[in-house]
């Protein structure tokens, strides 16, 4: 579904205004930039830049535009050498009726944020000497990644997060499309489980279509089941099990989480937004939660420690701060 449905044109494009009439500007002009696209994942970045070259050159865009995933090829080796050398081959003078086709190719690298610091730099440098013949366009979630020399060299785009209208009026007109009934808080439950991610909620929705036979409706529970999502109700038998005195207690609700294949990491993230909405503890206790979890999710992220031993150890906290700073406020 996210490919059947993915803009092929820019107008196509839903919520990115200000870069979607950038790029229209420099189709009709036939001359594109260096760009660089950065934002949340699912918000339209790739499909943008593709769409911008199909409109540029129509049937010449295999010949045209070399599409590399920076993420799997991420080395100096791949600039010395597929990048390097389509940039410096000569742009044939071919013109298709109806397409701009400037005498200029494009070169698309998606998720540049992963590429290592050397390769950057040799890009730096590709970038610079063949900008008459080759036009780069960067691709990455975190900017920040990005080293300066190769940013300032290119005109940026920040992609937002679609707004919850923009994105039920997209799932609206799938779900019309593929004859899939879905009511307004199924489409919300969709959108809540991919967190604004566009490709994610299509394809969350093509997983519950599996669910149901032909002309049964999507429910809530059914997106639910398919999406890796921990609700309220978990979070709230967290914090019960740490109101207890006993450490078996949170053993037990630490075995259970992990036992029902709840995600540690979600749990962390859903933890910490929930801390903050407690009222029962003072912001001190509020902070030496998060800052355990910070740890935690740090752990398990870069030392590949065990999530178990780590769920516990959060649990730990949360149960020695609701019994040593309760708010008095509150009580």
């Amino acid at each position: 579904m996210v490919e059947k449905y993915r803009p092929r044109t820019l107008d196509d494009v839903a919520h990115q205004e200000e870069c979607v009439a950038a790029l229209k500007q420099a189709i009709t002009s036939g001359n594109l930039n260096h760009t660089l696209f950065y934002g949340p994942p699912g918000t339209g970045k790739t499909s943008c830049i593709l769409a911008t070259v199909q409109e540029l050159y129509g049937p010449l865009k295999k010949q045209r535009v070399l599409e590399l995933n920076a993420s799997d090829e991420r080395g100096i080796s791949v600039i010395r050498n597929k990048v390097k050398h389509f940039s410096k081959t000569a742009v044939g003078t071919k013109k298709v009726a109806g397409f701009p086709c400037p005498q200029f190719k494009v070169i698309i690298l998606d998720e540049c944020d992963s590429m290592t610091q050397t390769a950057q730099s040799a890009l730096r440098r590709t970038m610079e000497e063949y900008s008459k013949t080759t036009r780069f366009c960067l691709v990455c979630n975190y900017i920040t990644k990005i080293i300066p020399p190769v940013a300032s060299r290119c005109a940026k785009f920040r992609f937002r997060l679609l707004p919850q209208d923009a994105m039920v009026g997209k799932l609206s007109e799938i779900c019309e499309l593929e004859s899939l009934s879905v009511s307004e808080e199924t489409c919300t439950a969709l959108i809540r489980a991919s967190g604004g991610d566009m490709r994610k909620c299509i394809n969350l929705l093509q997983s519950a279509k599996q669910l149901k036979d032909e002309g049964e409706p999507l429910t809530v529970d059914d997106v639910l089941g398919v999406s890796v999502f921990v609700d309220d109700e978990t979070i709230s038998h967290i914090f019960e099990a740490c109101t207890t005195p006993h450490v078996n207690d949170l053993i037990e609700c630490a075995e259970d989480l992990i036992l029902d294949g709840h995600p540690v990491s979600l749990i962390f993230s859903k933890l910490c937004k929930a801390t903050g909405e407690l009222t029962q503890i003072t912001d001190l206790g509020k902070a030496k939660i998060c800052l355990s979890i910070a740890r935690a999710d740090s752990q398990l992220q870069i030392s590949g420690a065990d999530e178990l031993l780590q769920l516990q150890k959060v649990l730990s906290v949360i149960s020695q701060v609701f019994s040593k700073h309760p708010n008095e406020t509150s009580i």
